[in-house]
């Protein structure tokens, strides 16, 4: 049995793709040096870059306090006087709707 030319065209696809997936590993470490396999430069990398990040969000964290202080004291300041207006009013409905012990109705 004779192959027809599609599948000539196939078997010299495979193996051209057989040969470049094996020789891919020879042409990349061809020239390489031992120190490109050092992951000293990435771990250093990625050391300073975790610091810039870590930089950032402190200078983040400090600009929004500073920002917001001026907002959230007299917001503090207005939530302590409704509390302490709500604790008088309570207080005195308590004085006023109750009688003390001992006297008579």
């Amino acid at each position: 049995m004779t192959h027809t030319p599609a599948e000539w065209a196939q078997m010299v696809s495979l193996a051209v793709a057989l040969y470049a997936s094996a020789s891919v590993p020879f042409f990349v470490l061809v020239d390489a040096d031992l120190a490109d396999f050092d992951p000293r430069p990435a771990v250093r990398h990625t050391h300073q870059l975790a610091v810039h990040v870590g930089h950032d969000l402190a200078w983040i964290t400090a600009s929004a306090q500073h920002e917001l202080a001026p907002v959230a004291v007299p917001v503090r300041h207005a939530a302590y006087g409704a509390r302490e207006v709500a604790r008088d009013t309570a207080a005195l409905l308590v004085l006023l709707t109750t009688s003390p012990k001992g006297t008579l109705r």
